[in-house]
């Protein structure tokens, strides 16, 4: 069991779901961690099988240290939705991880959305490809995504994400 922070308990809660009691982290908690481990992204592939030739996915991640999975459970508790996974590295010169991740795009656009305008990012490069990711959202909500003209419109909104800035907000 990882030893808990005196920082992590001071931005822990409690949600009562039930009977039992989850822990969850508080947004600024959920935010910071975001602007230094998260990652918004936009995956386009080729496939014939849909109309506009191409399946957009939005994707939402933080991926930690396998030592810190309590921390991405709380976070999902946090944000209601995603998943906790184990995430084997290959590369020799990394450590093993666990990733946070929310695919479904209804959760993107209905809660993780949501949450990150309500709780601003503090990094410039960060709430820049966010920016980008809520307009790719917005197109995918309406089904633009299925045409060429929005698939080429996601294409370039994607180009403008994840860039490195320096500086805060």
């Amino acid at each position: 069991m990882p030893k808990i922070t005196r920082s992590q308990l001071r931005h822990s809660i409690s949600t009562h779901v039930g009977r039992r009691t989850k822990p969850v982290v508080s947004a600024d908690y959920v935010v910071g961690l975001t602007d230094g481990e998260g990652c918004f992204y936009v995956s386009v592939a080729s496939s014939s099988k849909y109309r506009a030739r191409a399946k957009v996915q939005l994707n939402f991640y933080i991926k930690m240290q396998e030592r810190d999975r309590r921390l991405l459970e709380q976070v999902k508790n946090r944000l209601c939705c995603g998943e906790v996974y184990f995430q084997k590295e290959k590369r020799a010169n990394h450590t093993q991880c666990y990733r946070y991740t929310v695919g479904s795009h209804r959760d993107i656009i209905e809660k993780i959305i949501p949450f990150f305008q309500q709780h601003c990012l503090q990094s410039v490069s960060k709430q820049n490809s966010f920016n980008s990711f809520c307009k790719i959202a917005n197109l995918v909500r309406r089904q633009k995504h299925l045409t060429k003209s929005g698939v080429k419109q996601i294409h370039v909104l994607k180009s403008l994400m994840n860039k490195k800035t320096v500086g805060l907000a």
